[in-house]
């Protein structure tokens, strides 16, 4: 990633200067997120629990810490704020290292991993910066190997919350333009997922059910005006999972 006045600043200070905290005060401080990262992992990782997994922009280790409890004994992380991993060795989230997304891949062996995991970190790189780390991504995954991604989702009908969010976000999302990446740059597949609301008791299960009926609104808007069913991924975020 190449540094430049405003990234240096803002990531800087990138846990500090916010409305609220990034990091929790205790690992209890993550429960709000179990049940989202506990869907993903469930969802989208590797089966096999001794997978070699990295995850790139790691943050203070909330989807390592989900991922080391279900059993993933392989997983580690990287991120380049140093607060953030203080924050991850405060919590006591082992695996979490500090380091820039580029040079720790190019440190990572040629066909050494079984998944990368992107979580919230495509969207502040610009497109040729995307386009370099996919390839390295390629370069140090398996045959048939796997980048799951979280991103914001520029096809939302709120898709500008998520992307004017952080002063240092470039880019936005669709399944269209990630299959547009991939398939270009030599990917096997990629498919999309939305990002709802993950059912853990009767208040997330209202929630989940609100969200059912304004999404089937919000398609009908769009089969009205396009004729097209194909606007099916909706959510302010989405996943995806590229195969190599």
């Amino acid at each position: 990633m190449t540094e430049t006045a405003y990234r240096a600043r803002i990531y800087a200070k990138y846990t500090s200067a916010t409305n609220a905290p990034l990091a929790p005060e205790t690992v209890a401080g993550l429960a709000p997120r179990a049940a989202n990262l506990r869907r993903l992992i469930a969802a989208h990782f590797p089966a096999d629990r001794q997978a070699r997994i990295l995850e790139l922009g790691c943050g203070h280790g909330a989807l390592l810490h989900f991922a080391q409890a279900a059993g993933y004994a392989n997983m580690e992380g990287i991120d380049g704020s140093s607060a953030q991993v203080a924050a991850a060795a405060r919590l006591g989230i082992a695996g979490v290292r500090e380091g820039q997304l580029m040079e720790a891949l190019a440190r990572t062996a040629p066909a050494s991993l079984d998944a990368v995991v992107a979580f919230d970190v495509l969207e502040h790189l610009t497109r040729d910066e995307i386009v370099a780390a996919i390839d390295e991504i390629a370069r140090v995954l398996k045959p048939g190997g796997r980048l799951i991604l979280h991103v914001p989702n520029g096809a939302s009908p709120f898709g500008t919350l998520m992307i004017y969010s952080d002063f240092t976000h470039e880019v936005a999302f669709t399944p269209e333009s990630l299959a547009q990446l991939f398939l270009a740059s030599g990917w096997t597949s990629v498919a999309s997922f939305e990002d709802p609301p993950a059912v853990h008791g009767l208040k997330s299960a209202l929630r989940y059910a609100a969200w059912r009926m304004i999404r089937a609104l919000l398609r009908f808007y769009l089969l009205a005006e396009t004729g097209s069913r194909e606007h099916r991924v909706l959510t302010q975020n989405l996943y995806a999972v590229a195969v190599k």
